[in-house]
């Protein structure tokens, strides 16, 4: 099975719902998401799926959620912006758009770090 992951970075800021402590305030973090593309074979050059692509599908995401307040934007505006929902979010996002037209690729993983030591993950 080939891997190919894409990463970006955004800053943005959000609160939690429904939560009892510091997180429940507004509060901003320095997020990196990564998204992981697999297939058991290559095309014709070479490749599992072309990067460029991949970063461009990624960055349509990454750029409405940069420097915003996530809460206001939906589905955060009834969701809970928490790095879980936010994974499935930019899953749900990228599923269907990231093709090869040669070989069957998945869409694998997505993982968001909110910081260096704090990572969530959805697989589907």
């Amino acid at each position: 099975m080939f891997e190919v992951s894409v990463e970006k970075t955004f800053a943005a800021g959000h609160s939690l719902r429904n939560y009892k402590g510091k997180c429940e305030n507004v509060h901003g973090h320095n997020y990196r998401v990564r998204v992981t593309i697999e297939g058991a074979a290559l095309c014709s050059n070479g490749l599992l799926v072309d990067f460029v692509q991949v970063k461009k599908e990624l960055l349509e995401i990454v750029d409405r959620l940069d420097h915003q307040f996530i809460n206001d934007i939906a589905p955060f505006t009834v969701l809970n912006p928490s790095a879980e929902n936010l994974a499935k979010y930019f899953y749900d996002e990228l599923s269907g758009k990231l093709c090869n037209t040669e070989v069957p690729v998945k869409l694998s993983e997505v993982r968001i770090w909110e910081t260096d030591t704090s990572i969530a993950a959805y697989r589907g």
